[in-house]
């Protein structure tokens, strides 16, 4: 074969070889932006890459993958759910411990799921696998909470804290927040007043 035929091959050997990479490379992205949703561009923004984001985002991934987490049986879900509603209520009486409250049931319901709960950066990392939607949410109750313990916020931003842990519990409690917490408590009453009949 002469030297110009080698070359054209290796040309389009090596051509083909980026376009495959670079194929693989969009489905990636593609995949991770479709899995992480808004918080695959929170990632860019912090890691300042699409690159160092996705490289993030998969080692996320791989670590929750290697975590054995379990939905919640029945009974864990209308036990939480019911200390959720007693959260809600002690708010109008007392608000700061009820964002207390909310905050340890969040990591109550992570832990029963089987997520680490010992460091919130990595809680946050954790449950972002499965619950992107939401994870900012968590973020924010958070943010919240600390910023009250160090200096007290107003009730408006107690509430708004509140409005967070909620939509972060109902996800996890619900394993994708199919379902409100409120009409899971209405069916355990309906399900409780038909089995004594």
């Amino acid at each position: 074969m002469s030297p110009l035929g080698i070359a054209i091959i290796a040309i389009v050997v090596i051509g083909l070889a980026i376009a495959v990479w670079l194929i693989l490379k969009e489905r990636r992205t593609k995949q991770l932006r479709s899995r992480f949703g808004p918080e695959y561009e929170r990632a860019v923004r912090s890691e300042g890459t699409t690159g160092a984001a996705e490289k993030v985002l998969q080692e996320r991934q791989q670590r929750v993958g290697g975590l054995k987490i379990v939905p919640l049986t029945e009974q864990q879900r209308a036990r939480f759910a019911e200390a959720w509603e007693d959260q809600q209520a002690h708010f109008v009486d007392e608000p700061r411990a009820a964002v207390d409250g909310a905050d340890r049931l969040v990591g109550d319901v992570m832990k029963a799921r089987g997520y680490p709960v010992s460091d919130f950066e990595q809680r946050v990392a954790d449950v972002s696998v499965d619950h992107p939607v939401v994870v900012e949410n968590y973020r924010v109750a958070h943010d919240i909470a600390i910023r009250d313990r160090q200096s007290a916020v107003t009730t408006e931003e107690l509430r708004e804290a509140m409005l967070h842990y909620r939509a972060l519990f109902a996800d996890l409690l619900q394993d994708g927040g199919r379902y409100p917490v409120r009409d899971l408590q209405a069916d355990n009453r309906r399900q409780a007043r038909g089995a004594g009949r």
